[in-house]
């Protein structure tokens, strides 16, 4: 190989990350569109179960309006499209792995996999819960505050931000045992750490339920509670994982003979890949 080709190697090697990121990110958008795609005829039914637990409290005679000129058609399209991400985000996420595990150490790659199932996990079971527990009570009081002689007549396209948000909300919220493993597994604080300021972290889950959740005890409980329960899960998981690697490290180095074993080993597969 000449000096020439040695030195446009590394420029080379980075066109080709270019070449795969591009390529990876294609077919995220494929996956999407494929999805939004499939979704869209229905698009009709899909908002209407999506608004069914406001529908469902409000007074006889009275619906949703649509205020907005393109409303009727945008709102819907809004909706798909979000749930077409949501519905792709496993694939999207495999596709981001993918791109990354070459880099990442073998211990580093045991951890990804895991990690990125149960935050797709946690944050289904987020939008589940809003959907299921919270818009049920939530709708159920704002329309028991209503001043006497105003009729209920929510406007879709607010209908849509506020679900979005709350899903959002919801969503964040339950990744509160995955934000806990990382902060422990990165080394910025400690499970005992942790468990030392849980009165803290119990009183900051009540205040983010207050200020993510409309005015009432019932539906900051509702938020506050659940992220209460999953940092316990968090930091128990944390305990786990730290007490294995602790098991792992009092084992002590390799000997010599282990290390030139160890060595010989990875030569015969370098040497085995090669011939391959």
């Amino acid at each position: 190989m000449s000096e020439t080709e040695v030195e446009q190697d590394p420029q080379q090697g980075f066109i080709d990350h270019l070449i795969e990121l591009r390529d990876r990110m294609l077919r995220m958008v494929v996956a999407i569109l494929v999805v939004f795609l499939a979704l869209f005829p229905f698009s009709e039914k899909i908002f209407s179960f999506f608004a069914q637990p406001l529908l469902s409290l409000m007074p006889e005679g009275t619906s949703m309006i649509a205020t907005g000129v393109t409303s009727p058609f945008l709102v819907p399209f809004k909706l798909v499209m979000m749930l077409a991400l949501l519905v792709a985000l496993p694939y999207v996420l495999y596709q981001a792995w993918a791109f990354i595990a070459p880099g990442l150490y073998k211990h580093e790659k045991k951890l990804v996999g895991p990690l990125v199932f149960s935050s797709v996990f946690l944050f289904y079971c987020g939008i589940a819960f809003a959907y299921y527990v919270v818009f049920p009570l939530i709708f159920k009081f704002f329309i028991a505050v209503s001043p006497q002689g105003v009729e209920v007549m929510t406007d879709i396209s607010s209908y849509l931000d506020f679900i979005l948000a709350i899903f959002l909300a919801f969503g964040i919220a339950f990744e509160t045992p995955v934000a806990t493993f990382l902060l422990v597994q990165a080394g910025i604080t400690t499970p005992d750490a942790l468990a030392k300021k849980r009165p803290y972290i119990i009183v900051a889950a009540f205040v983010v339920g207050m200020l993510l959740t409309p005015p009432d005890v019932i539906s900051q409980s509702l938020l506050a509670v659940p992220m209460w329960m999953l940092f316990e899960i968090g930091l128990l998981m944390s305990r786990f994982v730290k007490k294995a690697q602790q098991e792992e490290d009092d084992e002590g180095p390799l000997s010599e003979e282990q290390m030139d074993a160890e060595l010989d080993r990875i030569d015969q597969e370098e040497t085995k890949s090669e011939k391959e």
